[in-house]
């Protein structure tokens, strides 16, 4: 058995001005939709990018404007919604099938417009109705919430309040809940254990 690299491997190569921001597991036919902080977004087939190399830097998904970049990375799901939260706390939850599939590399559709009242772009997650989100702030608040209350916008939409916030704070981030059940799952399916699929 080969023994792992001490300082890991290197999965893509990284420009200086550049930074990963997430990495997303896909069945080879799935479709990602990239999320910007000026609220823009292209939805894209992953076979439109070509295999390449580990240390490759890879192709481009997005063009930006100026002072625009990536925020978040999602992969639809036709049984769930694209959930997009803005620094000042307002959100909504989108079909996917308002993101209609473009060729990667163009400057895509808005996914919310942007402003005084939302501010920019804080994540992006692809949720379910079942599901709960984490909702985190510059200032340490986390709130919890279910996804089944946040009401269903189109996407050229601002959205509605997720979280009330404190003078100066912002929302940060958000993230799925992960039960303790689903924890237990994934333990499992490391393991070799849990079901195929």
């Amino acid at each position: 058995m080969p023994i792992p690299a001490r300082g890991g491997v290197i999965a893509i190569g990284i420009e200086e001005s550049d930074a990963l921001i997430e990495v997303k597991l896909t069945n080879g036919n799935s479709h990602a939709v990239l999320i910007t902080k000026e609220g823009m977004s292209i939805r894209f087939s992953e076979e439109d990018v070509r295999s390449m190399g580990r240390p490759a830097t890879g192709v481009r998904g997005i063009s930006l404007e100026k002072d625009d970049f990536v925020v978040a990375l999602a992969i639809v799901d036709p049984s769930a919604m694209l959930l997009v939260a803005g620094q000042n706390g307002i959100g909504k939850r989108t079909s996917f099938d308002e993101y209609r599939e473009q060729s990667r590399g163009g400057k895509g559709i808005i996914t919310m417009k942007t402003g005084d009242k939302t501010g920019s772009v804080a994540g992006a997650l692809t949720v379910k109705e079942t599901d709960e989100v984490m909702l985190i702030t510059a200032k340490g608040q986390m709130v919890r919430i279910r996804v089944k209350d946040i009401r269903e916008s189109g996407r050229n939409t601002m959205g509605v309040k997720l979280v009330g916030l404190d003078k100066g704070d912002l929302l940060k981030a958000i993230a799925q809940v992960v039960s303790g059940e689903d924890e237990a799952g994934s333990e499992g399916e490391e393991l070799g254990v849990g079901s195929a699929g």
